[in-house]
């Protein structure tokens, strides 16, 4: 019998990433609430993580501790998505795909969504410059998703071969606050079709609940 996993996180996008991925593969899992404002520091939790910020999953299956959310996604399909129902298998056109798009949105996307959320909603001080160059940054962005999408139309709202996969869940993570700084999805068509419809599945609507309870 599979022991439940424990999730380190916050109601946070790249909580979001990882959370709704559990719920999708139905993976027993346990909650730890961390707060990101200090919590994060604790010599208890560097000793799991390094980098003292969550997301951190424990797996006693197979005695992992993982940080990084794209990695452990990844570890969470090559461990429990053995049919590949929610992701590719390594060596395939679509795994790389996959891996392109994970890493744009690692790359691009969570870091300047970030830095637009930080002088945007919280800077103690408005600073014109830096609100511009990551908001018109994030614009080229969400274009680039778009265009992602649009590619691969054909198939359905995914942005990778028949079906949802990884690249879904770590760009949803992000997609999902965008209206925190005032910007709609409207103006990228694509991007809201498939925000709109991923978002009403249930194991994404369990996996965002999820986070705002305090154990699981």
């Amino acid at each position: 019998m599979t022991q439940p996993v424990t999730l380190y996180a916050f109601p946070t996008p790249n909580g979001v990433k990882v959370s709704t991925l559990l719920e999708a593969l139905e993976v027993p899992y346990k909650y730890q609430r961390v707060s990101i404002f200090g919590e994060v520091k604790s010599d208890w939790f560097v000793k799991l993580n390094p980098n003292g910020r969550i997301p951190t999953l424990v797996d006693p299956n197979t005695n992992t501790t993982i940080s990084q959310t794209a990695a452990i996604d990844y570890y969470l399909a090559d461990t429990y998505d053995k049919e590949r129902k929610w992701s590719y298998a390594p060596g395939t056109p679509e795994w790389y795909q996959q891996l392109e798009i994970v890493m744009f949105s690692m790359g691009e996307q969570g870091p300047i969504q970030g830095q637009a959320n930080h002088f945007v909603i919280y800077a103690p001080e408005k600073v014109e410059y830096a609100i511009k160059r990551y908001t018109t940054d994030i614009k080229r962005i969400y274009g680039v998703l778009d265009e992602y999408l649009k590619r691969n139309s054909a198939n359905g709202p995914y942005f990778v071969g028949t079906h949802y996969s990884i690249a879904d869940f770590v760009v949803f993570g992000w997609a999902n606050r965008l209206d925190a700084l005032g910007i709609e999805l409207a103006q990228w068509p694509h991007v809201q079709a498939w925000y709109e419809k991923f978002k009403q599945l249930a194991p994404i609507q369990k996996g965002i609940a999820a986070l705002d309870e305090e154990t699981k």
